[in-house]
């Protein structure tokens, strides 16, 4: 399976969210062009190429019919100092909301931005007259709708949230722009979160040039904290738009200098390897603004800067200049992700749009697959995405349906199918987080897996054990592996099953079938009856955990070709191809000591780009 890559033309985009530290985003008001200059500098000095910037929108447009002038010359100072360092910018039109605080120009009255067509077509008028003035610049790279619009405008249904944007895309095509163009509303759509905003990623992606994650995370684990944006990453690459990370970063208030610098780090590899081909981050400098909102009342959004702020370079700006180099060292403009014999299937409930279905079951899909993401960089496998709403894609090797608790009915005869065509299917068993029709939602779970299941209705058969025992026989070979049981009064529950033309692989402590595979024509369909990723992401601090020893097994029954592999599951390999023939192996380490594996060491939570020589 091909794995998107997709990019914008040009060199990969690398850089900040700007605001100068003279202001913040009220910098307009007291532009200093010197100031501004030297702030813009030191970024390009560390390898930086691009901005993302803002017209702040109380200031540009302080009427519903009027631009403010004298903000446009500012702004057109501001390209030209992008222009004579050779560094573009990305203007941002809808802000609107900025750093902990919604900020309206005075004309709004409280008027819908999505629903009130005088409203929409002040924002497409303004997008139109603004794209006038600079499209065609040389430091303009490309053009954003809006900043985190779900926050400013709410959330709306999504046909009237997609026709705002058509609408407003528009506009920036009749202003002339012919610069990629996207929305700037974080990707925080079902697609990528399982939480319905109204902003499909899939609908916008449709009438956009690139997708734009935002990426915050809060979690309890560290391994999954590394790993979030780069899985998010991976879904939003499934609409085949290139992917650039627009926003992620932490405030120096939230964490110390040498971990922000690990997050960085991971942050910028891990996502490279899921796909994105650009990263800007939040944001360039810190700021001395107490008193001004959204910093007096936000005071840690004061510390997310690149640089201090007398420009002092910090840890994080270092891990982009070292990444800066990577990036050009490789030429990733011209390279490839490896194909992917081993893909993660995304059910379609993810995406929502059933009837009596339970918001639960698309957040709880999320967690599972996140979860089996980072299982399956703990084996090292190249692993792709596929959305059964798009078809389950037919040309892998192993596909892995995490801790199930529901596909659709053509979804599961399509994964028979595939296995009768020599694929490997490995699906655990999931009742999923609440009581709402609790149980297995598939089609035909007794003859598609080979067994008798033993369920009561109503009923769970509970996780007894704090520490859940498989022990495995045979071709497997994987001894006895020991899984720490998470979960709620509803999801912390097994499938009982008796074998009847299914082989049993492993069988828990107390005797019973845990794992179980059935020949299914040329191919294979594997059974896990406890959900061992909604065990382990409902857990804390729990990785690396054994499932990656199941999905190295499943691996190697499918035939998966794997580029490079490492012995320690807290280094994860992965292998970019230039045009060129060159192979990069990426190594990236989540021990937090130093470790030397094949012979390449990492300091903690490091990260190597090496080449490969035909005989490794």
């Amino acid at each position: 399976m091909e794995r998107n890559f997709a990019k914008l033309d040009g060199p990969p985009w690398l850089g900040a969210n700007f605001w100068s530290r003279v202001g913040g985003p009220l910098m307009w008001r007291s532009y200093d062009a010197a100031i501004v200059r030297k702030e813009l500098a030191v970024l390009h000095e560390h390898g930086l190429n691009l901005t993302r910037s803002f017209f702040y929108w109380p200031d540009f447009m302080p009427e519903p019919d009027r631009i403010d002038e004298e903000m446009c010359a500012r702004y057109a100072d501001f390209l030209d100092a992008h222009a004579d360092i050779g560094m573009r910018t990305v203007p941002t039109f809808i802000v609107g909301h900025m750093s902990g605080e919604n900020w309206d120009p005075a004309w709004r009255g409280g008027r819908d931005l999505y629903g009130d067509v005088w409203m929409v077509a002040r924002q497409a008028w303004f997008a139109e007259e603004m794209t006038r003035r600079f499209t065609g610049h040389p430091a303009v790279a490309g053009w954003l709708l809006t900043n985190e619009m779900p926050i400013y405008g709410g959330t709306a249904p999504s046909e009237q949230v997609t026709s705002w944007a058509q609408l407003l895309v528009q506009a920036v095509r009749a202003g002339g722009a012919r610069e990629p163009v996207s929305v700037g509303d974080g990707a925080w759509g079902v697609e990528t979160s399982g939480r319905d905003n109204g902003f499909s990623v899939r609908a916008l992606a449709g009438l956009t040039d690139f997708v734009g994650p935002h990426v915050y995370p809060m979690g309890d684990d560290v391994v999954r904290q590394h790993y979030t944006a780069a899985f998010i990453c991976e879904l939003a690459g499934t609409f085949g738009r290139p992917v650039v990370l627009e926003e992620f970063g932490c405030s120096s208030e939230f964490v110390a200098d040498d971990h922000a610098a690990h997050y960085y780090r991971q942050v910028l590899h891990n996502s490279l390897l899921a796909g994105a081909t650009g990263w800007v981050a939040w944001n360039n400098t810190d700021f001395d603004l107490v008193g001004q909102p959204p910093y007096s009342h936000h005071p840690f959004e004061l510390h997310f800067g690149l640089t201090t702020v007398d420009g002092t370079p910090k840890p994080v700006l270092r891990e982009m200049r070292d990444f800066s180099r990577t990036l050009a060292r490789i030429d990733v403009a011209n390279c490839t992700r490896a194909p992917a014999d081993a893909v993660l299937v995304v059910p379609q409930v993810l995406e929502g749009g059933f009837p009596f279905t339970e918001t639960e079951d698309r957040t709880y899909a999320f967690d599972v697959l996140r979860q089996a993401y980072v299982s399956a960089r703990a084996a090292d496998l190249p692993i792709g995405v596929t959305r059964e709403s798009d078809g389950i894609a037919g040309d892998a090797r192993l596909y892995l349906v995490p801790s199930a608790k529901q596909l659709t009915a053509p979804g599961w005869h399509r994964l028979e199918e595939l296995a009768r065509r020599g694929a490997t299917v490995y699906v655990s068993y999931g009742h999923g987080s609440h009581g709402v029709q609790r149980g297995p939602w598939y089609a035909h779970l007794n003859e598609l897996f080979g067994v008798e299941h033993r369920l009561r209705y109503g009923l769970i058969d509970p996780i007894e054990d704090d520490v859940v025992e498989l022990s495995f026989t045979g071709e497997f070979d994987l001894g006895t592996l020991a899984f720490r049981a998470g979960g709620n009064e509803n999801s912390r529950a097994r499938l009982p099953v008796r074998a009847v033309s299914a082989e049993v692989v492993a069988t828990d402590a107390h005797g019973r079938p845990a794992v179980l595979r059935r020949r299914c024509g040329e191919g294979w369909v594997v059974l896990c009856t406890y959900p061992l990723e909604h065990m382990a992401a409902a857990t804390p601090r729990v990785n690396p955990e054994p499932t990656y020893r199941i999905y190295d097994a499943l691996a190697r029954l499918a035939g998966v070709r794997r580029p490079v592999t490492v012995p320690d599951p807290r280094v994860s390999a992965d292998v970019l191809v230039h045009a060129d023939g060159r192979r990069f192996a990426v190594l990236v380490s989540q021990a937090d000591t130093e470790l030397t594996v094949a012979d390449v060491t990492l300091p903690p939570y490091g990260a190597r780009v090496v080449e490969l020589t035909g005989t490794e």
